[in-house]
């Protein structure tokens, strides 16, 4: 028999390592089960898709331990080429998302949504099904790893294949360092009807038909100049026609040093011939060519291998650009996904820590100079100051900058700088045009793919943040889960601000830090400056008051320094300067909006000199969202809970009267959490000089509606006792109030009576047993008996002929009165029961009341394992002996 959850039919990939574990069916288990899957294949080294498999898994466990109310088996299956997850679950009987459809119509419907995310992000994915079970899995394919081939395509059809003549011919024909030809072979004389006498020493100029659009691309002479060039013009035949060529150029030196430039061409529907093949996207077949090692239509400029990650290549691209051009520094800005500004993204010869991720509008000026859609130099920035934002201070003079665009988009800008002025004219933007162009795809390409792994990245981490927040409803434990999933992952530190009402200020409630060393500076720092203003325009805002204060803060230690060793406050120097270099960066506030309202600020901050990135910023704003929510949540919880808590006071008596010549004790637990009243109730209060109501009930049901109805109960006892009604009388109004509630009313099991001392320490009672489990007596030879008889309920019969009983408790003696939570405590099959109960009161003589109460109610806590499940009161009344005896 297959071991569960693994998929018995044969697969091509050879499983190499695998983990197992179960979750039982609680809320934590999701998270649980997430780090499982994180740790797991981070120790495999298949860090490229944790996020993507932590997303899956928390969905389909959700499923299981959340909606379906079963454990969840986990597997991990590690292959070659891909990772397999199976979770596995014991309700057969889900719903599969139809194939077509592909989108997800409604994201707050639970069923079937993590199929529908498999269907999404994985590379394959499956549900089996048994009468008792259900596994769904899911397969993720791995990067391709690097191979030996440079270049390399499928088997194709014959048909598929390029098309070229009988014989395809590739003219040769070498230029010289002036640009005159100096070799020209028979395939360029068969080509072009030129033998080779007549076209020696001649410019290839006079020959071509080159395509320049002056300021945009680049010439002929540049492009022979180039290390390599590939792409299309004409050439003018002897018959006067311009033939299409396909052409690859390659600069090269002779024996002699000299340089010269191979070119080769062929007609341009033989392309093919010559063309270097594209690179391949991610996620190709096996044979398709490495990343690394593939000739790409940038390896000119950038060189090869070119690196992988978007940073790596932007670093790459600024310092070539940087060398092509002989220039001090480089930089590169994308664009934003509305083209109005631009990110630092690289930099080389500036201080790249303070640039990083900062921002500069597209348009700087109305002029073409002062848009990066167009190329531009300055020759001189001394004489336009602003004109390159991202220059200035920097000492730099001369500064040509061009556009990056892929299909006539702007993605970036790439720029060269030098510190000596007019260093730079249009020939070298033509030739940084050209480079640029070159780079420009690859550069959107791996820009996209950072996109997306952050994407990603980013729904995993909202995933578990919100399954963070919505597992607390406390209001300090929601400020410190806020704080500590945005340090260090989204900021270096950050501060919460509060606003109890909309007339009351922001009050600083939580701050932290990546160091805990600094949280004590920086706590004091932001409580010396007014908060920031709450707005609800959504999204962050810049805010300046921290860093100008921890600045002027450092500046004035650093001041105070300088007046001597001696100098009481010099020791403080070190603890200024480290809260400046805290908050020196970048600082931004993210309102806090719940119900329309601003219930707070999520402060973050940087180091010194740092931006923030506008993903994080997109991210951090998703989970402020979030966090307001759930702190909205935490406050309205709190606030009702004090309510409930104070209405449920109010139903109990405010305390209980010394009886002259009784021991009183109660003992009242209410279940359900926090509750403190249920529909169980007690009562003893004066009614006159010398004489006192006591009552024990039950209302039939729980929560608010029974509540009401023990409220009403209660201060209709007191009411009419005072009234001087009797015991039958009393309950028979009460009978006809609980009636006259209609839809609300409830049962009502209850036990009154009037308790009157007497002179020789006695105690006279008279009592009505209306349903309720009858009063128990304890005489001191220890005998144990019922102090009633049973009467008919309240709430059911509008008519009641009730009576009253009357006994004396003599010295010594106990009167018990209890609810059904007492007498109807279970464990399996057996109950406590009245006989139990006559069991436990028989070992309370010579007790007093309160030690009666007590072992009471051991003796039903202990009956069972399981916490009590409904409300319980104990009332004990004792006549206590003659202190002679």
């Amino acid at each position: 028999m297959a071991e569960p959850g693994v998929e018995t039919r044969t697969r091509s990939s050879v499983i190499t390592a695998r983990a197992a574990a179960s979750f039982e069916p609680v809320g934590r288990s999701v998270a649980t089960a997430r780090a499982f899957v994180r740790d797991t294949l981070q120790g495999w080294g298949y860090g490229e898709v944790v996020d993507d498999a932590v997303v899956l898994t928390s969905e389909l466990v959700t499923n299981a331990v959340i909606h379906a109310g079963t454990a969840a088996d986990v597997l991990c299956l590690r292959a070659d080429d891909s990772v397999r997850i199976e979770v596995a679950d014991r309700y057969p009987e889900r719903e599969i998302p139809l194939q077509q459809s592909r989108t997800m119509s409604s994201p707050d419907r639970e069923n079937g949504r993590g199929l529908l995310l498999c269907s999404a992000l994985a590379t394959r994915w499956g549900v089996d099904y048994t009468p008792t079970r259900k596994h769904v899995w899911f397969q993720l394919a791995l990067p391709e790893r690097p191979v030996g081939t440079r270049s390399a395509g499928p088997v194709l059809p014959d048909a598929l294949l390029p098309l070229t003549d009988s014989r395809v011919r590739v003219a040769v024909v070498q230029i010289d360092g002036e640009g005159a030809i100096t070799a020209w072979n028979e395939d360029a004389e068969e080509l072009f009807g030129y033998g080779s006498e007549q076209v020696t020493g001649k410019p290839l100029g006079d020959l071509a038909a080159w395509p320049h659009t002056p300021g945009i691309g680049t010439g002929l002479a540049e492009a022979l100049r180039l290390s390599r060039w590939e792409g299309s013009y004409g050439i003018r035949c002897a018959d006067g026609r311009v033939i299409p060529v396909y052409a690859s150029h390659l600069r090269v030196r002779d024996a002699d040093g000299e340089p010269s430039t191979v070119c080769l061409l062929v007609r341009e529907y033989e392309r093919a011939v010559l063309q270097t093949p594209q690179r391949p996207s991610g996620g190709g077949d096996s044979g398709a060519e490495s990343r690394g090692t593939t000739a790409d239509p940038f390896e000119v400029f950038i060189g090869s291998p070119a690196p992988e990650d978007l940073d790596g290549l932007l670093q790459r691209t600024v310092e070539r650009a940087r060398d092509m051009l002989d220039g001090d520094a480089a930089f590169l800005l994308l664009a934003t996904d509305d083209e109005t500004e631009l990110e630092v993204r690289a930099t080389t010869g500036l201080p790249s820590a303070r640039q990083r991720f900062a921002r500069v509008p597209v348009e700087t000026g109305a002029s073409r100079y002062g848009s990066a859609r167009m190329p531009a130099v300055h020759e001189d920035l001394a004489a336009v100051p602003g004109a390159v934002p991202l220059l200035e201070g920097t000492g730099m003079r001369s500064v040509v900058t061009v556009p990056l665009k892929v299909e006539g988009r702007l993605t970036g800008s790439l720029g060269v700088a030098a510190e000596g002025s007019n260093r730079y004219s249009n020939e070298e933007a033509l030739r940084l045009q050209f480079a640029a162009d070159r780079i420009a795809l690859a550069v959107e390409s791996a820009r996209l793919g950072e996109l997306e792994r952050l994407r990603r990245g980013s729904l995993s981490f909202l995933v578990e943040a919100s399954d963070l927040l919505a597992g607390t409803l406390d209001r300090d434990q929601t400020l410190a889960l806020m704080a500590q999933m945005t340090v260090p992952t989204l900021a270096t530190w950050c501060a919460v601000y509060t606003i109890a009402d909309q007339v009351s200020d922001p009050y600083l409630s939580y701050v932290l830090h990546e160091d805990e060393d600094l949280i004590d500076g920086l706590k004091e720092l932001l409580s010396s400056i007014s908060p920031p203003d709450p707005v609800t325009t959504p999204g962050a805002r810049v805010w300046t008051a921290p860093g100008d204060a921890a600045h002027r803060a450092a500046l004035s230690a650093s001041m105070r320094e300088l007046g001597g060793p001696s100098t009481p406050v010099s020791s403080g120097i070190h603890s200024a300067l480290a809260t400046a270099a805290a908050v020196g960066g970048e600082t931004v506030v993210l309102p806090l909006v719940a119900r329309n309202r601003v219930i707070g600020m999520l402060t973050l901050g940087k180091p010194t000199d740092d931006h923030f990135r506008q993903e994080i910023l997109e991210l951090a704003e998703d989970l402020s969202r979030r966090a307001a929510l759930a702190l909205d949540n935490a406050r309205l919880y709190s606030e009702r809970m004090a309510i409930s808590r104070s209405l449920q006071r109010s139903l109990l008596p405010p305390g209980l009267p010394d009886v002259p010549g009784v021991e009183v004790d109660v003992i009242y637990r209410a279940a359900g959490e926090g509750n403190e009243v249920g529909g169980d109730f007690y009562d003893l209060f004066p009614i006159r000089d010398g004489s006192y109501g006591f009552a024990i009930g039950d209302v039939c049901g729980t929560g608010p509606e029974a509540a009401a109805v023990t409220g009403l109960a209660r201060h209709a006892l007191r009411l009419l006792a005072r009234e001087g009604f009797g015991g039958p009388a009393v309950l028979e109004r009460l009978n006809a109030a609980i009636l006259d509630e209609g839809a609300r009313s409830r049962f009502l099991t209850l036990l009154y009576g009037e308790l009157r001392p007497q002179e020789d320490g006695s105690a006279v009672l008279k009592v009505v047993c209306a349903g309720h489990p009858l009063p128990l007596r304890l005489s001191q030879d220890g005998t144990v008996r019922p102090a009633a008889d049973p009467q008919p309920l309240l709430g059911v019969m509008e008519d009641l002929e009730l009576y009253e009983q009357t006994l004396t408790l003599d010295p010594g003696d106990v009167l018990l009165c209890v609810t059904d939570g007492v007498t109807e405590r279970r464990e399996g099959t057996r109950m406590l029961g009245d006989d139990g109960l006559t069991e436990v009161l028989r070992s309370c003589t010579g007790l007093t009341a309160g030690a009666v109460a007590s072992r009471v109610l051991r003796a039903v806590e202990r009956f069972a394992q399981e916490p009590a499940s409904d409300d319980m009161a104990i009332l004990a009344l004792r006549i206590p002996e003659p202190l002679h005896q």
